[in-house]
């Protein structure tokens, strides 16, 4: 078993979607990034390729190829996981956590972690995707609604050879 950890956070800015987990918002602000700027899917990304130990984000999809602009950060994640999933691991667990002074995202986090585990090809009804969402009342930049951050940890063990992968077998 391993375990990574995942932070990311972008600036809001006007003009942009706002998209968390998959999920589009509405907001007046958007997240501004390269690609869709989904700063919960970067995190889980990141913690992701952690606990393979193969690094980070930026690693495999750099923000400065074209290639990438403005793709959804969900089809990141399938590439992320097909990368990880070639080297037999699978998902233990996800933990996320949004810290947002606002839009109110708790009714939008089943979505969210629904989106997550239907990429990486795990049954939402395992509850092994866990969202939660914070704010750290008026402090510091999320706390100025300057912009969003996401933080997450997972764990990957090795597959047995015996286990199967609903979808992705």
């Amino acid at each position: 078993m391993s375990t990574g950890i995942g932070y990311d956070a972008h600036r809001l800015a006007e003009g942009r979607r706002l998209v968390l987990g998959g999920v589009e918002i509405e907001f007046e602000r958007g997240l501004l990034g390269h690609s869709d700027a989904d700063v919960l899917v970067h995190a889980v990304i990141d913690a992701l390729l952690g606990a393979a130990g193969l690094g980070d984000i930026g690693r495999f999809f750099p923000d400065d190829d074209p290639a990438y602009d403005g793709i959804d950060s969900l089809e990141l994640l399938r590439r992320a996981w097909g990368m990880i999933f070639a080297r037999g691991y699978f998902v233990g667990n996800i933990d996320a956590v949004i810290v947002a002074e606002k839009p109110r995202l708790a009714p939008f986090i089943p979505q969210m972690e629904r989106n997550v585990a239907a990429a990486l090809g795990i049954d939402p009804m395992t509850r092994r995707v866990n969202v939660k969402a914070s704010t750290e009342e008026g402090m510091g930049f999320t706390g100025r609604s300057e912009g969003i951050a996401a933080q997450a940890v997972c764990t990957l063990e090795r597959s047995d050879g015996d286990r199967r992968f609903p979808g992705l077998e």
